[in-house]
């Protein structure tokens, strides 16, 4: 197969080009908003959000405090899109395409849903259409979701590109691996996700020289393990519940953190989902956290749609029907393409995941401690030198805490 460095083409964009003085403001119309990660990220960028969709009471409260806008609720009964929108973003549920989830894929209940972003934007052809999931989608079903979602748009004579991003990339220490998925009608993509480019970034220590995290409702089939950062905050996990991952400090401590530094590790404020309160109870709030799109992330696509930069020089394959996607890829009107991208655009200023943290840790309990350590032993997951002694000795500690006398009435 012929490798070919490909740079920019003929598709000149409509909005200003990387030089121009004027930045392109967009008009955002949200569906699946969540709490509003891309809405924020983009609004930090310069653009303004008229509309957002929402079905969660407890993300709904959310939107609602922080965006003064009333969310519509089931996008199944949105009639259409706000006239002006110039930019549709969905970060669609992800369920049914996930690790965590039950792997149904695009036709699952949840996931599926994406079909209501394809039958809004018929009816109504915005210039840009943004869409946000998990890089797992790119390998079930030998990546059959991407191909139904590429499929659409290019039906619909769009051009489109897209990439793996790792929030790493953006200075927060949470390993977050996303599908960032950008077609334009008027434009080329690829000015905005393919304008930067950092390569590869080495893991930052090891374990017991950095805080490192790891998921302790996993150990049979696997770790979510993260050097000097947290794996992924998710909405559920294996064992069916949101969790926090667990982190281990350097001094051994072993716990999980606040719900206030899983917030800003999404790059939102602290307390940010605290209107969820009003209707749902706070353990709510870390599903929501968890299936946010983080904000830093979506503010840099913001900036490179408002001032998009210079195409990159990336190697450029066809891509192999039949096979999972690869990590990056696009279509400018000539075929599905295989880009060479890393998940690092950029490498902002790094902030170790033991300083990023501002509150204490919660021990992690001694029955979540035993329960990974028993399901440890029963797999077959190689762990870092010392790491299950580290855990059987807080596992120790915790064991031989005194419990509180009850007290008497």
């Amino acid at each position: 197969m012929n490798q070919t460095t490909n740079t920019a083409s003929s598709y000149l964009a409509a909005e200003p080009r990387g030089g121009s003085s004027e930045p392109m403001q967009h008009i955002v119309a949200g569906l699946f908003a969540g709490i509003g990660g891309l809405e924020r990220g983009l609004t930090r960028a310069g653009h303004v959000t008229r509309l957002l969709c929402e079905n969660d009471a407890a993300a709904s409260a959310v939107l609602e405090q922080r965006f003064d806008i009333c969310p519509h609720g089931d996008v199944r009964t949105l009639a259409r899109l706000p006239k002006e929108t110039t930019l549709v973003v969905a970060g669609f549920p992800c369920q049914d395409l996930s690790q965590a989830g039950q792997t149904a894929g695009i036709e699952g209940s949840r996931s599926g849903l994406v079909g209501e972003v394809i039958r809004l934007i018929k009816a109504q052809r915005t210039p840009w259409v943004l869409l946000e999931n998990v890089p797992f989608m790119l390998q079930l079903s030998s990546g059959r979701a991407m191909d139904v979602i590429a499929t659409a748009f290019e039906q619909l004579g769009y051009r489109w590109v897209y990439r793996v991003i790792d929030s790493r990339a953006f200075g927060l220490p949470q390993r977050r691996r996303r599908v960032y998925f950008l077609a334009s009608l008027v434009g080329d993509p690829r000015t905005v996700l393919f304008a930067d480019e950092a390569g590869d970034q080495s893991e930052r220590g090891d374990f017991r020289s950095v805080a490192c995290g790891f998921y302790w409702t996993e150990g049979v089939r696997g770790l979510g393990w993260a050097v000097d950062a947290i794996p992924t905050l998710k909405g559920g996990s294996s064992l069916g519940i949101p969790s926090a991952p667990a982190v281990v400090l350097p001094d051994g401590t072993v716990g999980t953190p606040d719900l206030r530094d899983a917030e800003r590790l999404q790059g939102f404020p602290s307390e940010w989902t605290k209107p969820a309160e009003r209707v749902a109870r706070t353990s709510a709030r870390w599903k929501l956290v968890g299936n946010a799109v983080n904000v830093r992330a979506a503010e840099w696509i913001g900036k490179r749609l408002a001032k998009p930069g210079e195409l990159g020089e990336f190697i450029v394959t066809p891509m192999n029907v039949g096979k999972s996607w690869p990590v990056a890829g696009w279509n400018m009107g000539d075929g599905r393409m295989q880009v060479a991208a890393s998940e690092w655009p950029v490498v902002r200023k790094y902030q170790s995941l033991e300083n990023f943290l501002l509150h204490p840790l919660t021990p992690l309990s001694a029955k979540a401690t035993a329960g990974f350590l028993s399901r440890a032993e029963r797999g077959g997951l190689r762990f870092p030198p010392q790491f299950l002694k580290t855990l059987q000795a807080h596992l120790t500690g915790m064991q031989n805490v005194t419990p509180r006398k009850a007290r008497i009435a």
